[in-house]
This record gives C-alpha cells, structure tokens and sequence, in this order.
C-alpha cells in the first residue's frame, strides 16, 4: 500500500497536470524557484527551532531565579 503525503494531495489540489508529470518522473521546469523555496523553508525551520529553544531557556532561567529568590526568603525568615 503506498502512503499518499500532504504534500501530494496539496500538489494534485493545486494542479492536477503537475502532479501527473511528477508521478511518471518529469522535472519541473522552474528549479530554481523550487530551490529558492526550499532553502527559504530550511532558514524558516532553523529560526522556529532558534526561537523554541530560546524560550525553552528562558522558562528555565525563570525558573531556577523563582527557586533562588524562594531560598533567599526562607533563609531570612529562619535567620
């Protein structure tokens, strides 16, 4: 059984022709648009995945300043 990818469905939806050369092995006669899309999806991925970790670091930093700041105030309680 073959897997259809969203990606098919999304190339047949917006041109069926397209998708039928695509199926029996034809290039697409503008590459270098397809390049240029590519690259620009790989640069997108790297800055989400830049701005996931960033923010990942700073709920940890948060984090770890709201247990420093809890055993500041307990420590002057005590003492």
């Amino acid at each position: 059984m073959r897997i259809i990818r969203a990606s098919e469905i999304g190339t047949y939806l917006y041109c069926r022709r397209a998708w039928h050369y695509h199926q029996q092995g034809v290039e697409s006669a503008n590459q270098a648009d397809l390049n240029a899309g590519t690259t620009l999806h790989r640069a997108h991925g790297r800055a989400v995945l830049a701005a996931s970790l960033t923010r990942t670091l700073g709920l940890i930093l948060f984090l770890l300043a709201l247990v420093l700041l809890t055993i500041f105030f307990v420590n002057a309680l005590v003492g």
